[in-house]
């Protein structure tokens, strides 16, 4: 697993958190670092503050164009990979489109139902197809 992987993992595991604690992600991150000896990649800290940044925006994207899916209907595991696939697609020049799309189509193998990596291909495909207009 590349280091970039793995801090696509380090974010997720923290936006996850922080949702099931109904704390925000930097008060996790900032947790984390005080209280373990854990290392928190810098790309970690990127992703996690593009999420934040333009969660408004990408949570809209993804609930105008998952169909039949309501953000609060899909597993809590998706809607994170949805969110840091979303902004590596539509906010993070330095990751090419692809890359974004079979990265969370990865993580969704290895995190979530056997039904999750085919969901998240359509709707980040989706997405992708769409960004020239999403962005204009």
């Amino acid at each position: 697993m590349s280091a970039r992987s793995k801090a696509r993992r380090r974010a997720l595991d923290i936006l996850f958190e922080a949702e099931q604690r109904s704390v925000t992600p930097l008060e996790v991150i900032s947790a984390r670092r005080e209280k373990t000896d854990m290392i928190i990649a810098d790309y970690s800290v990127d992703v996690v503050e593009g999420v934040l940044a333009h969660s408004e925006q990408i949570d809209e994207y993804l609930s105008t164009y998952s169909q039949g899916w309501t953000l609060d209907r899909m597993p809590a595991v998706d809607r994170m990979i949805l969110r840091i696939g979303s902004w590596e697609l539509l906010y993070n020049d330095d990751i090419p489109d692809g890359v974004a799309v079979s990265e969370a189509v990865e993580l969704a193998k290895m995190l979530s139902t056997d039904e999750s990596p085919v969901f998240i291909n359509g709707l980040l495909g989706r997405l992708q197809q769409l960004k020239p207009t999403l962005l204009a």
